[in-house]
């Protein structure tokens, strides 16, 4: 099996790659979600791969397994998933990579922090 290169995605910036007996339509669903959970205002931008793998036996319970790595700024974003159906795994990766990149919008908000450490993690005594 040779992996199929399947260029950059214009939105994303994320390269595609397929890897068996991976159809048209299920790479283009693939790069249209993946775009969709990188496309979030005030996001970075993406530049990563997401390899999509579908086992060739047919006794394999889910066939279809995808790994993405993606640097977001200067954070790396790491998904895996494993599914029965290349739709349900496009699914899955763009839950999975909404989640991590919602994190990483929201890490550095002002309003998740406490103003002031408790003492035992050497903020002021209290009186």
């Amino acid at each position: 099996m040779t992996a199929k290169d399947n260029g950059r995605d214009a939105t994303a910036g994320v390269r595609v790659r397929a890897e068996g007996d991976v159809d048209e339509e299920s790479l283009a669903y693939l790069r249209e979600k993946v775009g969709t959970a990188l496309d979030r205002p005030g996001l970075p931008p993406a530049d990563g791969e997401v390899r999509v793998v579908r086992a060739t036996a047919h006794h394999v319970e889910l066939p279809w397994s995808g790994a993405a790595e993606i640097h977001v700024g200067t954070d790396l974003v790491v998904v895996h998933a494993r599914e029965a159906s290349a739709r349900e795994l496009a699914d899955r990766l763009q839950d999975r990579l909404r989640s991590r990149t919602e994190r990483l919008a929201h890490r550095g908000d002002a309003l998740r922090r406490a103003a002031t450490p408790p003492p035992w993690r050497g903020g002021p005594p209290q009186r």
